[in-house]
């Protein structure tokens, strides 16, 4: 394997990304993929095998910054296949180099269009006058709101804080620009506010072979309190977030975030012996969610598997292992 230099827009992705700069798992697959193009173009490699070497270290450090998010290694594995399938075909670098770069403005351009075909397809499901509840900050669920709003649905929408690092504020100033009408509460609020909800909406950073969700810290609460109170569940996300290791007996991985997060460090030393939990994710089963919302259509959480099947049935089982999310906790 080559030893190379990350250029300097590779190292200011992966700090990014690691430092929650970049959010949301569509931005955080076509900025990994960004990454890889950038290699792409720029490796001074003279030989496929280095070439194939310089891209391999951009994989890997891209997949030590964010452990859950499965859209960033889907998007990795995507470029990563497609360069290995030319390398089968010829030695010729030039022409794996330009596999590579196709692959990676592919993805890109997929991506961006299945978050207008996600809103299009999840608008048809709300009604006009609904009052909506959404968590954290996804595209895919703003897309289904805002196209919604756009077709001449009066909705209003509860938007979760989403503590401790606020994401619901970047989802109310999005709403709000558009003119939608938006409440802001706690997180803890949810349940107590869930009497006023028609439908949740919320996306994903993970969906596993069996339909359950992996998505911000809360919405497992939020989409319990939803079930209890007969308000239906609707999950938007891009089949990229469909997590190909669960089909072979791998767990997602849960991030576990810094605990400066929820308590400062001078307010941590007089408390020496406090234990601090952060994690960043929590798992929503399967039998709290009534439908997800892909570019590709609509499915029940229990079509998850079809979905891996037909998107991931290429991949082998040593490409699985060599690309799955890594395990990693999040240093303090």
């Amino acid at each position: 394997m080559s030893s190379v230099t990350l250029p300097l827009e590779i190292k200011q992705i992966t700090k990014d990304i690691k430092e929650m700069r970049i959010r949301g798992a569509g931005k955080l697959a076509r900025s990994a993929v960004r990454a890889l193009m950038v290699m792409c173009e720029e490796s001074s490699a003279t030989n496929v095998d280095d070439f194939l070497g310089d891209i391999r270290i951009v994989s890997r450090a891209l997949l030590e910054t964010r452990p859950t998010a499965v859209s960033l290694p889907n998007g990795i594995r995507y470029v990563m296949h497609r360069v290995n399938i030319a390398q089968q075909k010829t030695d010729d670098l030039e022409l794996v180099r330009l596999a590579g770069i196709n692959a990676a403005e592919e993805f890109i351009a997929n991506s961006k269009t299945a978050i207008e075909r996600i809103g299009q397809i999840g608008a048809r499901r709300i009604k006009d006058g609904d009052v909506l509840m959404t968590h954290c900050n996804s595209s895919a669920a703003i897309a289904v709101i805002k196209t919604a709003w756009e077709t001449g649905k009066r909705i209003h929408v509860y938007v979760t804080e989403t503590r401790p690092r606020f994401q619901g504020r970047i989802t109310a100033g999005i709403l709000l620009k558009l003119g939608i009408p938006v409440t802001m509460i706690v997180d803890d609020a949810a349940r107590y506010f869930m009497k006023d909800i028609d439908k949740v909406v919320v996306g994903a950073d993970a969906i596993t072979a069996n339909g359950a969700i992996v998505n911000k810290i809360g919405t497992s609460m939020i989409a319990l309190a939803a079930k209890e109170s007969s308000v239906r569940t609707f999950v938007a996300a891009e089949t990229f977030k469909f997590s190909p290791e669960t089909m072979i007996g791998e767990a997602v991985a849960i991030e576990e975030r810094r605990n400066d997060e929820l308590i400062s460090e001078s307010e941590l030393r007089e408390l020496p012996k406090l234990e601090i939990k952060n994690p960043s994710f929590d798992v929503t089963p399967p039998e709290y969610i009534d439908l997800i919302i892909t570019e590709k259509g609509i499915i029940p959480p229990q079509g998850a598997i079809l979905v891996l099947q037909e998107i991931m049935g290429a991949i082998t089982p040593e490409e699985l292992e060599e690309y799955k999310t890594f395990t990693l906790a999040e240093e303090d």
